[in-house]
C-alpha cells in the first residue's frame, strides 16, 4: 500500500461540503453521557484526611458522548436524531432538556432503569483534582434492545448518515449493531463507527471506522508503530470496513483506504487549551460531510479542520461551519 498526506481541499469545494451539510439527517446511536463539571478554590488541607478542601464556586452541565456528537451535527447545521438510554432521575431528565434545547429530536431516548451516565469532573486552580463517574455498564436487557432498535428502524427510514458511538456502556450491543450496519447498507447511507474494546471488531461493513491509536493498541493488545505504517493495513482487512481514519491527537490522522492507499492527515490546530471532546466533533463532521456527499478524504478533511477548532476551546465544546471555514483560511494563510 503507498503512503501520501491527502491533499487539502480546494476553498470553493469547502464551501460547498458545508452548504450541503445544512439539514442532512444524521442517526446517531450510543451511549449518552452527563457532563458536570465543579469549579473551585483550594486554600486548605482537610483536618479529617490529608486531603484538600475545595471550595466550589460554580457548576456546569454539559453533553457527552452520543449527545455531544448528537450536539455538533446539530451545531453543525445538520439535524441530528439521538437514540440512547437516559435513566429515570434528575440528570436523565437534564440531558432530555439540554437536548430539547437543541432542537434535537428526542423520540430515540428511551428511559431504562439504571443510572444515567454521569461523569463528575472537580477542578481546582484550573486542574482536574478527581473525576467521580456515576453509571451502570452491563448490556441492555433483551425488552430494552427491542426498545432500542424499534426506534432505530423508524428513525433511519429517512436518515442520510448513521454513527454508532460506542463507549462500552451497554447499548451498543452486537445484536444493535448488526441490526444498524445492515439497515444502513440496505439504504446505501455511509456508516461512521466511533468503537471501544468491548465490541471492537464487531463493525463489519462499516463505511469508516475511527479509532484514536490507545483504543486500537487496546484491542489489538500490542503497540501501533507509526513509523512503520504499512502494517495497519492488517488490522484494516481485519476489521472488514471501507476505510479506518486513526485519530493520532497532535499527530493528525491516518487514513487507510480498500482502494489500498495511505493517507497522513497532519494536524491543523494552531493552539491546544483541551482535547475533551475532540473526537466527538471529528464523528459527527465526518458523519456530516459523508451525509453531504463528501468522499472519506474530504470528510476527514473537513473534520480535522473542525477538530483543530475544537481542541483551542476549555472542555467539550461546539464548531460550527463558519469556524471551519476561519480555520481553514487562516491554516493557509500561514502555511503559504
Amino acid at each position: 500500500m503507498s503512503s501520501q498526506v491527502v491533499p487539502s481541499l480546494a476553498r470553493d469545494r469547502l464551501q460547498e461540503l458545508l452548504r450541503a451539510m445544512q439539514g442532512r439527517r444524521v442517526v446517531i446511536v450510543g451511549d449518552a453521557m452527563l457532563d458536570v463539571y465543579l469549579h473551585g478554590e483550594v486554600d486548605r488541607i482537610s483536618p479529617e484526611a490529608p486531603v484538600p478542601v475545595v471550595r466550589v464556586r460554580d457548576r456546569r452541565y454539559a453533553l457527552g458522548g452520543a449527545a455531544n456528537v448528537a450536539q455538533n451535527v446539530i451545531s453543525a447545521g445538520a439535524l441530528g436524531y439521538l437514540v440512547a438510554t437516559i435513566g429515570k432521575d434528575v440528570a436523565g431528565e437534564r440531558l432530555r432538556t439540554m437536548l430539547a434545547a437543541l432542537s434535537a429530536d428526542g423520540r430515540g431516548l428511551i428511559d431504562v432503569d439504571r443510572p444515567t451516565t454521569t461523569k463528575t469532573r472537580l477542578v481546582a486552580r484550573a486542574q482536574q483534582v478527581v473525576r467521580f463517574d456515576e453509571e451502570e455498564d452491563a448490556d441492555l436487557s433483551a425488552t430494552e434492545v427491542r426498545r432500542i432498535a424499534e426506534h432505530l428502524d423508524d428513525l433511519l427510514t429517512k436518515a442520510d448518515a448513521l454513527v454508532l458511538e460506542d463507549y462500552n456502556k451497554g447499548v451498543l450491543v452486537p445484536a444493535i449493531i448488526e441490526r444498524a450496519i445492515a439497515a444502513a447498507r440496505e439504504r446505501r447511507i455511509p456508516i461512521v463507527v466511533d468503537p471501544k474494546f468491548r465490541n471492537f471488531f464487531a463493525f463489519r461493513g462499516a463505511t469508516v471506522f475511527k479509532p484514536n491509536r490507545r483504543e486500537l493498541e487496546s484491542a489489538l493488545g500490542a503497540s501501533v508503530v507509526l513509523d512503520d505504517i504499512d502494517t495497519l493495513p492488517d488490522v484494516f482487512r481485519r476489521l472488514g470496513v471501507d476505510h479506518l481514519l486513526l485519530t493520532l491527537g497532535e499527530r493528525g490522522m491516518v487514513l487507510i483506504s480498500a482502494n489500498g492507499t495511505v493517507g497522513r492527515i497532519p494536524t491543523t490546530a494552531r493552539e491546544v487549551y483541551d482535547v475533551v471532546g475532540a473526537g466527538d466533533t471529528v464523528t459527527a463532521y465526518l458523519a456530516t460531510a459523508l451525509a453531504a456527499g463528501a468522499t472519506a478524504c474530504e470528510a476527514a478533511v473537513v473534520a480535522n479542520y473542525a477538530a483543530g477548532v475544537e481542541v483551542g476551546k476549555l472542555g467539550a465544546a461546539t464548531v460550527t461551519p463558519e469556524e471551519v471555514m476561519n480555520a481553514y483560511d487562516s491554516h493557509r494563510s500561514s502555511s503559504a
